[in-house]
Parts: structure tokens; sequence; C-alpha cells
């Protein structure tokens, strides 16, 4: 299956139909462009795990045609984007282009499996346009909740795409350049021929929560606790940390992070210049000389993922920390469907020491925003872009339906959804080639990659 100088495709393998291990690719005169190469996550006992809890889509289709791939464009620097790079490089072998912070965390993780120096990563500045192959590429900056989160416009000779990444309209980032309403509707005028766009809150009406809208109720949760509090959220939220220092600094707590994927993120942030708030975390290790009152600890384990730092210490197994009643556990974030009988059982542990527990739920004022639009948003930007063709990604069916639908009744003339494998073709005839390309997982076995079943055949 080789694109012509007429064509241009796209096809998903990872991340169409379903949530994380996002892998897609763009075809047009014999060259393939590959947007992003995640990871998903998975338990024993769930189905699909077999035996695996990092997973990510099975590049066979590409590999077979690595001297046609262009380049790897990473829009973000979150696990369902990035975090199957150095698990697959020996396959790919291709330029790998992303914004400072991205690349950042992206060479921290090809440190840790021996690849440090070896893979060609090309920083780009958001708003700037380059050329990778076939490819012509402007990298437009959006909001979501990780620093640097970029859009794409692909431009080809047979038609110009417009790649969202995984996005929201926040007008109070707290990190960041936010959006310009005014780039994408240039994009519109320009002409889009497709806009594959991100479904994760499609069924979600209104709009989504903004970074800056949490402070009030993260300083209420925080500021007025007698003990010790811990605050649960995505490590990868740079913004959210920054509300929490600012916090810290405020109530007169000393900041720690507990959990390695926080200490990385914000070393990443730091090295790059994102971090800019003056309060620095302390030492682990010294939280527990503290007085219970001056310690405010931000913490991993927030989906009640064993061995993470929050289950250590519901289990009183953490090394620098000790939990006692009175101290108070903040759940700055959102349960992601599935994970919820973990985080019951977590909050049930901590609850069970005496421990106070602050789910978002729980509070007046709001302590989670979502990093990704909810239906008004989604109609905002099809007005703005006013592509030709609307097709929905990052979703369970469900979400992709609602997505298609709201691109409907927004005008978009025409929708099209499909699954991991379907060869979506834009130009020169739109239309859509189902099970086009056999599509698998990869799973991390020992350390080792692992071709792995079907999740509806796996034996649990």
């Amino acid at each position: 299956m080789n694109p012509e100088h007429d064509d241009l495709w796209f096809l998903p393998l990872g991340g169409c139909g379903e949530i994380g291990m996002n892998l897609n690719l763009y075809g047009h005169n014999h060259q393939w462009l590959m947007v992003d190469c995640g990871v998903t996550f998975s338990r024993a006992g769930q189905p699909g795990h077999a035996g695996a809890d990092v997973q990510m889509a099975d590049p066979a289709f590409i590999t077979a045609r690595r001297e046609q791939l262009a380049g790897l464009i990473i829009t973000h620097a979150h696990e369902d984007h990035i975090g199957a790079v150095a698990w697959l490089w020996d396959q790919l072998r291709c330029p790998v282009y992303a914004t400072p912070f991205a690349a950042e965390v992206l060479r921290r993780k090809l440190a840790e499996t021996g690849l440090s120096g070896q893979v060609p990563i090309i920083e780009i500045t958001a708003g700037t346009t380059h050329q990778v192959g076939v490819f012509n590429l402007t990298w437009l900056t959006l909001t979501h909740s990780i620093p640097e989160p970029n859009a794409l416009m692909i431009r080809t000779a047979a038609g110009n795409i417009f790649h969202t990444g995984d996005w929201k309209l926040d007008a109070a980032p707290v990190i960041g350049s936010g959006f310009s309403r005014l780039a994408f509707c240039a994009l519109g005028d320009e002409g889009v021929d497709a806009m594959i766009c991100d479904s994760t809150n499609a069924l979600v009406t209104g709009h989504s929560g903004s970074e800056g809208s949490l402070y009030r109720g993260l300083h209420d949760a925080i500021a007025g606790a007698p003990g010790r509090v811990v605050v649960a959220c995505f490590g990868s939220n740079i913004a959210r940390l920054h509300t929490l220092a600012r916090i810290a600094g405020e109530s007169r707590r000393y900041l720690g992070l507990l959990g390695r994927s926080l200490v990385n993120m914000v070393s990443a942030a730091r090295a790059t210049g994102v971090w800019e708030n003056a309060v620095v975390p302390i030492q682990p290790a010294h939280l527990g000389y503290l007085p219970p009152e001056e310690v405010l600890a931000v913490a991993t384990g927030s989906q009640g993922e064993p061995r993470t730092a929050l289950h250590r210490l519901a289990v009183d197994a953490h090394p620098d920390l000790t939990l006692a009643p009175g101290d108070r556990v903040v759940f700055s974030s959102r349960i992601i469907p599935g994970n919820e009988d973990a985080v019951a059982s977590l909050i049930t542990r901590l609850q069970q020491r005496g421990v106070e527990v602050v789910t978002a739920d729980d509070s007046a004022l709001p302590i989670h925003a979502s990093g990704h639009p909810a239906s008004e948003e989604l109609e905002a930007m099809y007005q703005w872009v006013r592509p030709t063709l609307a097709i929905p990604v990052h979703g369970e069916p469900e979400h992709m339906r609602a997505n298609a639908d709201i691109a409907r009744a927004s005008g978009v003339p025409r929708q099209l959804t499909g699954r991991n494998g379907d060869l979506f073709m834009i130009s020169p005839v739109t239309g859509i080639r189902r099970n086009a390309v056999r599509t698998g997982r990869l799973g991390v076995v020992q350390g080792q990659l692992k071709a792995l079943p079907p999740p509806d055949s796996t034996q649990l």
C-alpha cells in the first residue's frame, strides 16, 4: 500500500477507538509521516493485560516501509503520545521532532533505556513552519494539562490536514502562552480538507474548567488543614504543580514531591524554563522531620495504582513520610474509567487510618480541571477551522460518535468514524477502507517487547 502523488491518507495504528497508545500515520507521495508514539497501561486482571503492564501499538505496517518514513512528530509529552518512542526506536530510526519540553522529557526516557545521544531529536519552536519530507508542517500552540501542547497544520500538494492533538480552550492556563483564535480562523480561511480531532470529552456538555480557576478550591483544601496535606494529581500537570507551589509558599508549608515521575517532570520543566515559580521542592526525605502543619506533599498514584507513592502512604510503607489521623489527602484528579474500584479501595485504606479524604466531587469549589475539550470547545474549533471533513479520534466509539455529531451540528459537511487499521482517504476521493491494515499491540514483558493477543481473546 503506497500513497501516490495525488493521494492524501490518514491511517491510525493506535488511539482510534480507544484512549491511549496514540500512533498516527499520514501518507502522501510515496512517504509517511508519524504523529505521536505512545503507550497505554494495563493492570493484571483487566482484559488484554496478558502479563504486560506497559503496552503500545504494533508498528509493523510502517516498519516494513521504514525507508518511506519521513519523521516522527511528538505533539506533547504525555505518556500516551511519547512513551513508546524508546521501545520502538530500533524499528523506526527516523528523525524525531518536538518542542523543547517534550524533547527534554524524551531525552530522559532515552537515557533510561541506554539510547542517550542515539536518537536525532530536532527541537521545534511553536508557531514555526518546517518541511519534513513531502509534508509542510506548522506547529500551533494550544492548551492542555501539560506544557507545550501543539496542534499541527499538515500541508501537502494533495490537500491540508489539521491535527489537533490533545487540547482544550483555556483562557487562564497558568503556564504557557495560551491559544490564538485568530490563528485557527486563519487556517479555515486557507482551507482545511480534514480535521483529525480529540474526542475524549465529547460527551461532556459545556466548557472544560480552567487551570486558573482551581486556586481558591485548592487553597481552601490546603491552607486550613490542621496536619499534613498530600495532594494526588497527575505528575505531568506542571500548571497544577505551579498552583500548589504558590499555595505552599502562602500557607508556610514546604513542598515535597513523592514519586519518580513527578520529580522527573519538574526537573524537565526547570531545565527548559517552564518552571517559573520561586518555590523549589525540598528533598522528600526531609518531609518526615517537619511539623505536620508545615508539610505539603504532592504524590503520584491518584488512580489507585500499586507501588505508587500514594498507595505506599495508604499502607504505611513509604520511606519518607508517614500519615497520621488528622492528616488530609486531596484528590486533584478525575478517575479514569476502569479505575473506580482501585481508587475506592485506596480511599477506604486512607480513611481507615484516620486520614481525611477530599475528592473533586466533595469539594464546594473546583480542585481539578480536565485537559480535553467539552462540547462547546469542540463546536468553537470546528467553526473556526471549518474543515470539509471531520475524523474524530482519541476516544472510544461513543466519544467519537458524539464528536462527529458535534461536527455535523457545527456545519462540517462530512464526518468519518473508524478504528485502528482503517484507511481514511482524504484525497483525491474521500472515503474509508475498513480493516485496510492489520493492527495489534506489543507489550513489555520482563523488559522485552512481546506481541500480545487481541484483548477480547485474552484468557483472564
